[in-house]
């Protein structure tokens, strides 16, 4: 007893020390010392205001929250192929129909442009060239995705499907430009519409050396490309076709319904002109590669014309010898030069004849 009397007072102290310390352990942390993160699908999120980008990166929730205490502030929120979970917390969060979240989680669609309470979603084809040496039956000229813009009053959110079409370069240009910038939500959609079609046109431009190198190889003596390549060809230009032609009624109708900002209509309305120059020049290339094909097609058919005489012609040289070595195969007793003593040798020279006027008359004539 003696002895527990004189441990008591420093083994109380030191057992409330363990249980508090256990228990502090034990306790998960507050909300506020938990950092969110942003999912894997973001590629940047920012808050604009007056044209310029408020320091740091945060959470789309944090951000949102953070563009509703500032005026004239608004959320760009950068996606490249979501998932429909990501894609359904960000709907909650922006305040999205759950439609408009599962179209935009979801990739090929058509251009479109349409507007649904105070959202308006966008969409454009993105293309890409794809560096080849030279066609083939399987060569990819063209890389195509598409990209969705979701314009709200204090907010923009771009997704992006494909590997086409990066936006990184955009958000830099536009931030080095905060007169426009300051315009809001719409000015990323017409920095995003002018870059599409800056993309268009700079495809065109390498898809119409290519067609100029497989128009000389076409008409050329020595070698000339497969029909296969050339269809591989207009493949790949049709879809190209799909992503350009279609975006102009979009366009068209942003324009003409008046939501489009003063301050942007210039703007936008270059871009159509630029676009319709795109859309001009795949129309051409359509009917250039429709005739460098009527025109490989009709080099096929010439050359199986000229196998074809060319058989027909060794046909007749081999049908005059045969014909000569079936008369003396008749084995009958009486016929001429049967006896003689050269008779094997005159049926040769006979035949050797024969093969030698046949050749020289259709060599003259052209089909030998």
């Amino acid at each position: 007893m003696f002895g527990w009397r004189r441990r008591e007072p420093y083994l109380i102290p030191r057992t409330l020390g363990r249980l508090i310390e256990g228990l502090s352990r034990s306790q998960p942390e507050t909300p506020r010392q938990v950092r969110r993160s942003n999912p894997d699908a973001v590629v940047d999120c920012a808050v604009y205001q007056a044209g310029g980008r408020r320091p740091g990166r945060s959470h789309y929730a944090d951000a949102v929250k953070a563009a509703a205490r500032q005026r004239d502030a608004f959320v760009w929120l950068g996606l490249h192929e979501p998932d429909e979970a990501t894609m359904a917390s960000i709907a909650q969060t922006f305040g999205l129909h759950e439609l408009t979240a599962v179209q935009a989680a979801a990739a090929g669609h058509r251009p479109v442009a349409e507007t649904l309470g105070d959202v308006t979603r966008l969409v454009l084809r993105t293309a890409r060239y794809v560096e080849h040496e030279e066609l083939t039956a399987t060569s990819e000229v063209v890389d195509t995705g598409d990209v969705t813009v979701l314009l709200g009053p204090r907010f923009v959110i771009t997704v992006r499907h494909g590997a086409a079409g990066a936006l990184t370069a955009v958000r830099e240009e536009l931030e080095a430009r905060p007169a426009l910038l300051a315009e809001g939500p719409w000015a990323v959609a017409y920095a995003v519409c002018d870059r599409m079609v800056e993309l268009y046109l700079d495809v065109a431009g390498h898809v119409e050396r290519d067609l100029e190198a497989l128009e000389e190889t076409t008409f050329a003596l020595d070698r000339a490309p497969d029909v296969a390549h050339i269809y591989q060809l207009k493949r790949e230009m049709v879809e190209f076709k799909r992503a350009v032609l279609p975006l102009q009624e979009p366009l068209q109708r942003l324009l003409d319904r008046g939501v489009v900002p003063d301050g942007l209509y210039p703007y936008l309305v270059d871009v159509r002109g630029r676009l319709a120059r795109a859309v001009d020049r795949v129309a051409g290339f359509d009917e250039l590669l429709n005739s460098i094909l009527q025109a490989r097609l009709a080099q096929v058919s010439v050359d199986q014309n000229n196998d074809m005489r060319k058989i027909a012609s060794w046909a007749a040289i081999a049908a005059a010898q045969t014909a000569i070595a079936g008369v003396y195969g008749m084995n009958f007793e009486v016929m001429p030069e049967l006896r003689l003593r050269y008779g094997y040798f005159g049926a040769l020279a006979l035949m050797a004849v024969a093969a030698v006027v046949l050749y020289r008359r259709l060599k003259k004539v052209g089909w030998l």
